[in-house]
């Protein structure tokens, strides 16, 4: 997506934001996250478009297109800058404190002058909130367990899906050039840790200079920290810090295996050449020489990252298992699991389109979208009726079955009947039992009480569990990265009962949300769970998500056998029926 887009959405969105903190209709709050949507759902670069064609994508029409004219000529929209001046920024910080809500947000700074979450913390220890209208001290509890479950903020770290849209935009600026042989990300990033520090990009190139200097121009780049030959380091747009290392193209491999880490695999790795009689570095593997004066001798390994692996008599490890967790005893002994891939996947089984009122999408374009990347099926999962401001109701399901059922006749891909289920505070469902049944997949997710105990949130997804029409739990721990931490669960009694049950966990690939985290993916594929990996698509673009989806499931040592859109659909029908026949 080009740059332009990501800054137009974010402007969008965060209209959508102000306009919900100054008490604005919902109406046209959502009408704006919509617009956000759109713009993030768009396949073009907007900056090339006049404003015919910029009305004539879908969600954009004729008011947002006049207000990206706006933006491009102006650098920013004047209803933005009214909202920033109007409203304290301290309130949008407040916002992201779980359980509290905009209208809450205005109240404690008009009345406490609250305007940030320090501020709120000094104004609970005071006592003060208690004494505000609607509030009372069950709210200041409420209120400091959120606060303490959001964690210190690491300030060094920005989670991973602030720091791909930047490292995307770098990666292709530089892999458009004839001098760049091979671009590339690398560091945590390329191990899809969940939040990054910096920017690692490299290229192989026998012409540096003109890498450099795209690398310096490129949009997203703020101001030049530090510029040379081979090595050069920026602040992007989004405060990140981007460092560009050019090396020669037959050192590739082994520079990718260096930058990419882990610190503690590559100290791993280097040991096991040590003791062969060996130096590994960024440029190579080299034969040790002790009459050289650097003590390094001919060159046994560098041009791609599986030369240096079988060199060391390892088999190749996957960027993401590179955490020092077994994987180099593994490669060694030849059991390092062969990995789901994207194009093990089958199909997808949590998505949604513009029958719910968050989906941004029509279902026909979805599934046109999804048949597109060559997938067999794909699960439309709509909001059921619970969540009152998305859901569909019983009559609506039925008017989208119809539907559903006309297009599995004109296209060449499987369309399945499915929802998104809310589970309540009891762990009960959407729909009377028998209308359960009809569906032809369900994924059941929390959306709501985030603040109970553990016991309570557990007891409320194993009762779902229970249910023969819950194929997967979704999300399985509510938790969005850097915004929100996710709901007290006990994560063992749920991979049991998962096991038990024949229940699916779903590995979200959001990467606002890679829930299960990977750590979790690895204990699920020792206890035999069965995963998903899901796009939880809301527009045509957020079908990319299957990538940081297989990617996460990589982390944790998942194979296409322990996924179950990997199998066809024959399988994924004889998995719902004998979910059916275990708990039915």
């Amino acid at each position: 997506m080009a740059w332009t887009n990501e800054d137009l959405r974010e402007q969008f969105a965060e209209i959508a934001t102000l306009l919900r903190l100054k008490g604005e209709d919902q109406f046209r709050v959502r009408a704006y996250e919509r617009a956000a949507d759109a713009i993030a759902a768009a396949r073009v670069d907007l900056a090339t478009l006049d404003r015919d064609e910029l009305a004539a994508l879908p969600g954009i029409g004729k008011s947002t297109a006049e207000k990206i004219l706006e933006q491009r000529a102006h650098g920013t929209i004047r209803l933005l800058a009214d909202l920033r001046a109007e409203i304290p920024t301290g309130l949008i910080e407040l916002t992201r404190v779980p359980g509290l809500g905009p209208k809450t947000a205005v109240q404690l700074h008009r009345e406490l002058g609250v305007d940030s979450v320090e501020a709120l913390q000094a104004a609970l220890e005071a006592q003060q909130v208690r004494e505000l209208p609607g509030l009372g001290a069950k709210t200041e509890d409420n209120l400091r367990v959120a606060i303490s479950r959001m964690g210190a903020k690491d300030t060094a770290r920005v989670p991973v899906a602030d720091a791909l849209p930047v490292a995307e935009a770098l990666r292709a600026e530089l892999a458009a050039l004839p001098e760049a042989v091979e671009v590339a990300y690398a560091g945590s990033l390329r191990r899809m840790r969940e939040t990054v520090g910096d920017i690692d990009i490299l290229a192989a190139s026998t012409e540096p200079g003109p890498v450099m200097q795209a690398f310096h121009a490129a949009p997203v780049v703020r101001e030049i920290l530090a510029a040379g030959e081979k090595k050069s380091s920026v602040l992007t747009v989004r405060g990140l810090q981007a460092d560009l290392r050019v090396v020669a193209p037959e050192a590739w491999g082994a520079a990718l295996v260096y930058f990419t880490g882990s610190k503690a695999h590559n100290i791993r790795i280097r040991e096991r050449a040590v003791r062969r009689g060996l130096t590994l570095n960024e440029y190579g593997l080299f034969q040790r020489d002790d009459a050289a004066e650097d003590g390094i001798g001919e060159r046994v390994a560098s041009r791609t990252e599986a030369d240096v692996y079988a060199a060391l008599d390892l088999d190749w490890v996957p960027a993401p298992m590179r955490e020092d967790s077994g994987e180099v005893e593994a490669a060694a002994e030849g059991r390092l699991p062969r990995v789901v891939t994207l194009a093990d996947l089958r199909g997808d089984l949590h998505g949604h389109s513009d029958w719910s009122g968050d989906g941004k999408v029509p279902l026909e374009d979805m599934v046109a979208a999804a048949a597109a990347r060559g997938w067999d099926y794909w699960a439309v999962t709509d909001h059921a009726e619970d969540l009152a401001l998305n859901g569909l109701s019983k009559a609506q399901m039925l008017a989208r079955r119809e539907r559903i059922s006309a297009l599995n006749e004109a296209v060449d891909i499987t369309v399945l009947d499915g929802a998104e289920l809310n589970i309540d505070g009891e762990g009960g469902l959407d729909y009377d039992w028998d209308f359960l049944l009809t569906f032809d997949w369900c994924v059941a997710s929390i959306h709501t009480l985030f603040a109970r105990g553990e016991a309570e949130q557990t007891q409320r997804i194993l009762s779902a569990m229970q249910h023969p029409a819950v194929h997967a739990i979704g999300h399985p721990t509510g938790r969005k990265i850097g915004k929100r931490p996710g709901y007290d669960i006990d994560l063992d009694a749920v991979l049991d009962a998962a096991a038990e049950t024949g229940t699916a966990l779903e590995i979200n690939g959001s990467p606002h949300r890679l829930d299960i985290a990977a750590d979790v993916v690895r204990r699920a594929v020792e206890r035999g769970v069965t995963l998903t990996i899901a796009t939880d698509a809301h527009s045509l673009g957020d079908l990319d998500n299957a990538r940081w989806g297989v990617l996460t499931a990589q982390r944790g040592w998942a194979t296409a056998g322990d996924v179950l859109n990997c199998r066809a659909l024959q399988g994924l029908r004889a998995f719902v029926a004998a979910k059916r026949e275990r708990v039915g």
